[in-house]
């Protein structure tokens, strides 16, 4: 087609008109023989990289390091489906009863342990679906707590127990950036002990 409607330009319009012509009907040359096969103009489209995601969706996390006879629901139920499953673990126990301290981030709350307690106590509910203190996430094998330990100076010393489906220095991180943002003069967040991290810990959780 494409070579035929060159010719017949060729006998009515000058050869410099043929090469604009020809620029212009070369694409719909394309066009028009990619429709008469029946074959589709592919294009290329670039995807985003999950590599890095640290989200841990292992089945034998859902079938050990909790109750023998916990039957754990699908993560694709509905909520009420986790919820009811849920029930049959008893959230991490939390050894605070003081007042929630539910601020914005960028507050310039004191440092002190109470502060700190009760800022903790917000960020468990806040970023909850990392932790197992709800029944939809136990539903799913999702036994994990944070303690409050100590206060070393700026330093604030935490305590994970149970199991996570994050990664365990995700959830660290997390609850870091929570308290760090609340109270300025928390200059980090770390574990009682550095084993609590790995995932011999994780997966050796029994909820405590």
């Amino acid at each position: 087609l494409y070579t035929h409607l060159c010719k017949m330009l060729a006998k009515f319009i000058c050869p410099a008109a043929i090469v604009v012509c020809s620029s212009l009907l070369l694409p719909l040359s394309a066009a028009f023989h990619a429709v008469a096969t029946h074959k589709p103009i592919i294009r290329t489209h670039l995807m985003s990289s999950w590599d890095d995601f640290s989200y841990d969706d292992d089945d034998e996390l859902l079938d050990s390091g909790v109750d023998a006879d916990f039957k754990a629901a699908d993560e694709n139920d509905d909520p009420v489906a986790k919820a009811m499953a849920g029930q049959a673990l008893d959230a991490p126990e939390v050894y605070w009863d003081g007042e929630l301290i539910d601020v914005p981030v960028g507050s310039q709350l004191e440092l002190s342990e109470e502060n700190v307690q009760g800022v903790l106590a917000a960020c468990r509910q806040e970023i909850g679906t990392m932790f197992g203190y709800q029944a939809e996430n136990r539903g799913v094998g999702i036994t994990g707590g944070v303690d409050y330990v100590d206060l070393d100076g700026p330093t604030v010393v935490v305590h994970l127990k149970g199991r996570f489906w994050h990664q365990r220095p995700t959830v660290l991180t997390r609850v870091g950036a929570y308290l760090m943002g609340r109270i300025p003069e928390i200059v980090d967040v770390v574990v009682e002990d550095e084993y609590e991290l790995t995932d011999e810990a994780n997966d050796a959780a029994i909820l405590d």
